[in-house]
């Protein structure tokens, strides 16, 4: 083959190389005529459920209140971003969730270094919940422990009541992300 021929084969073939390339990549992918494998289109929430009873939560820490505040907030994260519907009623309800909060800790994140005093501290959170059908008896959720924090600072107005709420409502945010179906 000459050089004129090579150079005209690589000029007839150099558009082909996208769509060769891209063959490749699907063939490895493991993508097949069914779609994509490992993909779905169904709620991420498990489907056979409809209504959640929510026992207030139970505190295992010194510091109380706290579990107003995320059994109110996680009853109204399941009501925003679940097909699920809160009931009052224990004895109409298919599911109940059900939980503890066992640490409300605040720890120092940052000191001045002359005067030694925080500049930046951290609220913790950390709770375990429960999700129990009733009407089979099967635990969907079995003790799992969720945890959230969030910082704040004296020099902005902040104390560790306003941090503490803002971390039980990430931590509502987790226990309402552990309801979904597992992958």
């Amino acid at each position: 083959m000459t050089v004129s021929k090579m150079i005209r084969f690589n000029m007839l073939m150099w558009p082909l190389m996208p769509v060769t390339f891209a063959a490749l990549l699907l063939g490895v992918s493991g993508c097949g005529p069914g779609g994509l494998e490992g993909y779905t289109n169904d709620w991420v929430y498990p489907s056979d459920v409809t209504t959640v009873y929510v026992e207030m939560f139970d505190t295992a820490s010194f510091r109380r209140g706290h579990e107003y505040v995320l059994t109110d907030a996680i009853c109204k994260r399941i009501e925003s971003e679940t097909p699920y519907k809160i009931v009052s009623d224990r004895d109409v309800a298919q599911t109940l969730l059900s939980g503890r909060i066992d640490t409300v800790r605040s720890s120092v994140l940052a000191r001045d270094r002359y005067s030694g005093r925080s500049l930046e501290n951290e609220a913790q959170v950390t709770v375990s919940v429960s999700w129990k059908n009733l009407e089979t008896g099967e635990l969907l959720i079995n003790n799992a422990s969720a945890s959230a924090s969030a910082s704040f600072s004296a020099q902005l107005g902040q104390d560790f009541d306003y941090a503490a709420k803002v971390a039980t409502n990430r931590v509502a945010e987790r226990v309402v992300e552990l309801m979904q179906t597992k992958w």
